[in-house]
């Protein structure tokens, strides 16, 4: 049986979820704040999420994860010194994919800020049920709403920024109980472009408004069904790190979860669906004289089950299945009227995956656990419309032409057979400490991009083509930690090694074409965490180091973030709370400048950010943030290289000078 008939049950799923006005939630919890939860075992408070332009934003606050700045939205993590195709973004539980082959809008910008949810990063395979993480996954997970003794519950936001004129207002509201609930929410936020700390405008502005239903109801006997519809519109969405803007990006979420006690344990069923629209041009929002456009589209249809089984006090254990379709396609037109097409992007790309896995976790004594698991998944992808002309007269040609011209291939269909696992220990040796050991391998098939992108131009310093021969990557890691606390203190020094066989690296060919190729890489880390509290003043201090490397070639693997550190100082009393936050990053000096992905080498930066929270009365909380307090001009290393004709001499795109930034919050 092919994935793709083994998928026909999955579609027919989906089509009955989309018909379900139910919302669903990945996790039940009582908790509605923001936390973010970091490599198995930190956590973390997040900073002030008033007026973030998307809740990743707040993932600044881990030294480990470093963000990607195209413009105002858009931000993409590098976990660990990897990101796009690496970094799995899951949104209660479903996997999302981004609509635009140059990442305008990576899968981090559809999570929700009317609905603010908790964020978790994680690095090792403790569990495959998900996937099999490469470099990283970065979870999403949106609360339950919590009624109390009351039959509604709900709030209210209203801010504004004065860097950029930012506006917000969003809002939820919930009626129903623990047994079944009712949930509207929906917001909208906006910015113009804001200035740098030189007072240089950065094109950054955008509009981004969002809607969602979902609801929930659980029965006598544990049976329970949740649903979730959402839509989510960006507009007019401005990028200095490109040649083009986003007008127009639309996505649509529809997601059902039925699920119910079974033996020991429970099993659970989760059926989803979104679709994205996405339209970028150079000419809406900035003058040109040659006009360009691409209209791009991507389908994801999933369905998983799972069974959990406790059957005594010392074991857990999972099994379970997955599939997943997906389609990306994109073309860009051009000419005086938008009626020629110049190339096909992505030509009508499916992949078809389905997975299993099996995985347990045994306590062999109350200071001792042990867990093992593996999974195996099958990846079928094709590009339909490869042998689509585009182009005219002499200069007319095809992705498939392009693939054979540089890879000498004609073949654009791949079938992986990825087997990945994991072993993992945890030992407490003391009432205080312990040793926390992770060894996994992680198979990854390269993604529609690296694979099967055909971006021509008449300048070669403009073509990019992806590479179907391209073969999967294997990530052998291993991680090792010493958590511990003690007093009021914690901390969590650890070290990682990444040996990638068959790494995907992007560079340039001796014709300036963007090209990919399979490299040997090894990725080596260190990071260290120390907090402190006494329930009144609070301090956190977190160090996190990267060294990737280029095995073949003998050099610097690139969009490698240098070594980072965030030191916070924090105090509360009676709902009051303060912080203040030093961001510190020391320049990074090895860089791969014939990739074309590092700008050059970046100078180091610290900056200061405060924070503060304020209850008003009962229900009305004040909230406000000065970023970037002593108004430096900075940018991160990963950040895209700097297009805007506002600010012709900045090597990357610079972060918002200083910015205040305040909302008042109605709950009830």
């Amino acid at each position: 049986m092919t994935v793709t008939q083994v998928n026909r049950f999955a579609l027919a799923l989906i089509a009955v979820s989309a018909a379900w006005p139910m919302a669903l939630q990945a996790e039940e919890m009582s908790d509605s704040a923001t936390l973010i939860r970091v490599t198995e075992g930190h956590r973390q408070q997040g900073s002030t999420e008033v007026l973030a332009s998307e809740p990743v934003a707040r993932l600044e606050s881990d030294p480990s994860v470093s963000l990607s700045r195209m413009g105002g939205r858009g931000l993409e993590p590098v976990v660990r010194g990897q990101s796009q195709e690496r970094v799995d973004v899951l949104l209660d539980g479903i996997r999302v994919e981004g609509a635009c082959p140059n990442r305008m809008d990576p899968p981090t910008s559809r999570l929700s800020a009317a609905l603010v949810p908790v964020l978790e990063v994680r690095t090792s395979n403790r569990t495959l049920r998900w996937g099999a993480i490469a470099g990283g996954q970065v979870v999403a997970t949106t609360a339950d709403p919590d009624f109390g003794e009351d039959l509604t519950t709900g709030q209210v936001t209203a801010g504004g920024a004065d860097n950029g004129d930012g506006r917000l207002v969003n809002g939820s509201a919930a009626v129903g109980s623990d047994r079944g609930w009712l949930r509207l929410a929906g917001g909208h936020d906006e910015a113009d472009d804001y200035e740098d700390g030189d007072g240089n405008q950065v094109r950054s502005a955008y509009k981004n408004t969002e809607g969602r239903v979902d609801a929930a109801w659980r029965s006598e006997n544990g049976l329970y069904l949740k649903g979730l519809v959402s839509r989510q519109q960006e507009r007019d969405v401005k990028y200095a790190g490109s040649g083009m803007d986003a007008p127009k990006t639309d996505t649509d979420i529809a997601r059902l979860e039925l699920g119910a006690p079974v033996a020991g344990g429970d099993w659970n069923l989760l059926a989803w669906q979104v679709d994205v629209d996405h339209v970028m041009d150079n000419f809406s929002l900035r003058p040109t004289t040659m006009k360009m456009l691409t209209a791009s589209e991507t389908r994801t249809r999933g369905l998983r089950l799972a069974l959990d089984q406790n059957p005594d006090a010392r074991t857990n254990w999972a099994v379970g299945t997955d599939v997943e379709t997906n389609n990306w396609d994109a073309e860009r037109f051009g000419g005086p009227t938008l009626d020629t097409l110049t190339s096909v992007l992505w030509p009508d790309v499916d992949r078809d995956r389905f997975g299993v896995f099996a995985e347990g976790f045994y306590r062999v004594a109350p200071t001792l656990q042990v867990g093992a698991g593996v999974r195996y998944d099958r990846v079928e992808m094709d590009a339909n419309s490869a042998d689509k002309t585009f182009g005219s007269g002499m200069m007319a040609m095809a992705a498939a032409d392009n693939y054979q011209a540089l890879y000498g291939t004609t073949n654009t269909k791949a079938v992986d057979d990825n087997v990945s696992g994991f072993i993992t220990g945890d030992w407490r040796f003391s009432s205080r400490q312990s040793l926390e050991v992770n060894a996994s391998r992680s198979v990854r098939s390269p993604g529609v991009t690296e694979r099967y992108i055909a971006s021509w131009s008449m300048m070669p310093g403009m073509r990019w083509v992806g590479n179907p021969a391209l073969d999967t990557e294997k990530h052998h890691k291993l991680d090792i930690a010493l958590p511990g606390q003690s007093n009021g203190w914690r901390w969590r020094p650890a070290v990682w090694m990444a040996q990638v066989d068959d790494y995907v690296l992007r560079t340039r060919n001796a014709e300036l074409v963007s090209v990919y190729r399979n490299i040997d890489a090894r990725l080596l880390g260190v990071e260290a965490e120390l907090g402190w509290s006494n329930g009144t003043w609070r301090s956190s201090s977190a160090l996190a180091a990267v060294r990737g490397e280029n095995r073949d070639d003998d050099k610097a693997l690139p969009q490698i973030p240098p070594l980072q550190f965030v030191q916070t100082l924090g105090w509360q009393h009676l709902g009051h709370q303060l912080e203040l936050e030093w961001l510190v990053a020391r320049r990074q000096d090895r860089v791969d400048l014939a990739s074309g992905l590092d700008a050059g080498t970046s100078p180091g930066y610290g900056v200061l950010n405060l924070s503060g929270s304020h209850p008003l009365t009962g229900y009305l909380t004040l909230s406000w943030a000065i970023d970037n307090l002593f108004d430096n001009t900075w940018a991160r290393h990963v950040s895209r290289a700097n297009t805007d004709p506002f600010s012709p001499e900045a090597v990357r795109v610079n972060e918002p000078g200083r910015t205040l930034r305040a909302a008042l919050t109605a709950r009830w």
